[in-house]
């Protein structure tokens, strides 16, 4: 909910004796309305907006938007304004029917609507509204020592405008230390956007986030949404939906940045940067897994961060173990498990677990699939293309399957309990440190169960493999030094 500024020229307090003037000025002020509403924080072509160009160009007139060209031309270097590309190969010339003239357009954000030099952007310049603080935050839980610790350098980054890593191991609530540091901003009548590379994390976080501030309307946006122009303080989107923005929000929260593609997509971090409402408005980074110059610039004291370095249950990282298993691919392209990761997949059967088996792509994956299915038809797959990937997945979780054969899409995500995971050819280049710390924390993750079984089985130790273990093995002796941990063992030297 929010408040709005009205213009000067809405002389509201005062009855028109002329009912055409009347009707005139109705109209006018439910086009301020609508016009604010949709592009008050955005910056969108006109064929988004759906109004005609006159009508445009009278709210230029009026001081209520402002219009740019899609691309700028700049000494003969042409530069996207929605998504901040300037590579000659993605800014393409072209023949225009629009403007019939030799034309430039962008093809990385040709996605969500073509963006060319005779194209224009349009920005709201009107009166800014102000949110109603409905922030109260409902949430009877309790978070660790090591949670309250981050929540309250979240909340202290919110409140002094200070960018912030949360450097958080899987499964230590990482959306718990938010809540605190979100109803901290809102009270403070800012916008805040979290925003994460995949949908998959916005529709499992959209009820979870509903559910703590019942009192705001959280908006939900991403490719297919139902509403994808919602408008509210707290908003929740994908990463790519930001490139619809431009200096909408306060507080930006990315999760996931080492993830795909937003580690790797220039045009995402212009995008999240371009939202901001200011240079100097906070963006709070959340991961597991920092990329390495995330790594340096924290050591160097140019990146600030807090750490969580364990579980929400007090329990230490399951560490994966190494078992060589020599030419497993040729087992694999024969359509079967290397023998000694079919019988550790039977073990862990016989004890009533669920397995997870991770694989390098989806073609060795398909291989043993088939083989597989013969002795153990209670085993299936998943990849990023199959259309029933949440249902085996959820099939896996409620104990319909216990045998769940996958790429690197379910290496983060997914909690499932009682499930030990095992990686096939972990030396594979796709399996990068990054990957395998992921990989490793799906197991372990519930209260219940705690102390789950991973394993890399390999032709050769990888240094990938070698620092995902370091990585795991230091936060758990970080855990235990911080008295993190009620295990009392300690990880292993």
């Amino acid at each position: 909910m929010k408040y709005t500024f009205l213009p000067s020229q809405f002389p509201l307090s005062q009855s028109s004796p002329f009912p055409a003037f009347s009707y005139v000025l109705s109209a006018q002020l439910a086009l301020f309305f609508r016009l604010q509403h949709l592009l008050e924080g955005r910056s969108l072509l006109a064929v988004e907006i759906g109004m005609h160009g006159d009508t445009l160009a009278w709210a230029v007139s009026q001081g209520w938007l402002r219009e740019i060209p899609g691309i700028r031309l700049e000494n003969g270097v042409a530069h996207c304004q929605r998504c901040g590309e300037s590579s000659p190969k993605r800014l393409v010339p072209y023949s225009c029917v629009r403007c019939m003239k030799k034309c430039t357009y962008c093809r990385t954000c040709l996605q969500m609507g073509r963006v060319a030099v005779c194209t224009s952007l349009y920005e709201w310049t009107g009166p800014p509204s102000r949110w109603k603080d409905s922030s109260a935050l409902h949430w009877g839980g309790e978070l660790s020592p090591a949670q309250r610790r981050a929540s309250d350098r979240v909340i202290e980054a919110v409140s002094n405008d200070q960018s912030l890593l949360v450097w958080a191991v899987c499964g230590s609530g990482k959306t718990e230390v938010l809540f605190r540091g979100i109803e901290r901003a809102l009270q403070q009548g800012k916008r805040v956007c979290i925003a994460a590379p995949r949908t998959d994390v916005i529709l499992e976080l959209a009820p979870r986030l509903q559910e703590v501030f019942p009192y705001i309307p959280v908006a939900t946006l991403y490719g297919g949404a139902p509403n994808r122009f919602a408008t509210s303080s707290l908003t929740l989107c994908t990463t790519h939906q930001l490139l619809r923005f431009s200096h909408a929000f306060d507080v930006i929260v990315v999760d996931e940045v080492d993830a795909f593609p937003y580690s790797v997509d220039a045009t995402l971090q212009f995008a999240v940067r371009k939202a901001l409402k200011t240079n100097t408005s906070p963006i709070v980074y959340l991961t597991a897994t920092p990329p390495r110059y995330f790594q340096k610039a924290c050591r160097q004291g140019v990146q600030p961060y807090v750490r969580i370095p364990a579980r929400y249950h007090r329990n230490p990282l399951p560490e994966p173990t190494f078992v060589r298993c020599f030419s497993w691919r040729k087992a694999v392209e024969k359509g079967r498990l290397p023998t000694k990761a079919l019988q550790w997949m039977n073990a862990r059967l016989e004890q009533g677990r669920r397995v997870l088996l991770f694989f390098p792509n989806i073609h060795l994956m398909q291989k043993v699939e088939k083989g597989l299915l013969k002795h153990l038809p209670e085993a299936t797959s998943v990849h990023a293309e199959d259309p029933a990937r949440k249902e085996k997945v959820q099939a896996l979780r409620v104990g319909d399957r216990r045998v769940l054969l996958t790429t690197t899409i379910l290496e983060r995500g997914v909690t499932i309990p009682f499930v030990d995971v095992a990686v096939i050819g972990g030396e594979h280049r796709q399996f990068t440190e990054a990957a395998l710390v992921q990989i490793a924390g799906r197991a372990g993750r519930k209260k219940d169960d705690t102390m789950g079984q991973v394993c890399f089985f390999h032709n050769g130790v990888s240094l990938s493999m070698l620092r995902a273990r370091h990585h795991i093995r230091s936060m758990n002796r970080e855990a235990l030094a911080n008295g993190d941990l009620d295990f009392r063992g300690g990880p292993r030297p």
